[in-house]
């Protein structure tokens, strides 16, 4: 089975998307981290072609990216 780059890239995206995701709970960090695999599968399905995915991915996006910024914003200071 041949993978090409962008195919080897949609791989790495999704996974690190799905391992951060399931981390989320040990901080902001993973939520951010979760945000950017967002913006990694957005850009792979936008260079596949399947814009829909692309269009759920930003949803994605932006919905981590707010979650992140309400959990650093509550965080006590230091």
């Amino acid at each position: 089975m041949h993978l090409d780059p962008l195919t080897l890239f949609g791989l790495a995206a999704m996974t690190l998307m799905v391992i951060f995701y399931a981390l989320e709970n040990r901080g902001p960090i993973y939520v951010l981290l979760f945000a950017g695999t967002c913006v990694a599968s957005g850009v792979y399905g936008f260079l596949q072609g399947a814009w829909p995915f692309t269009l759920l991915e930003s949803v994605f996006t932006v919905v981590a990216l707010l979650r992140w910024w309400k959990l650093i914003r509550e965080r006590p200071a230091p």
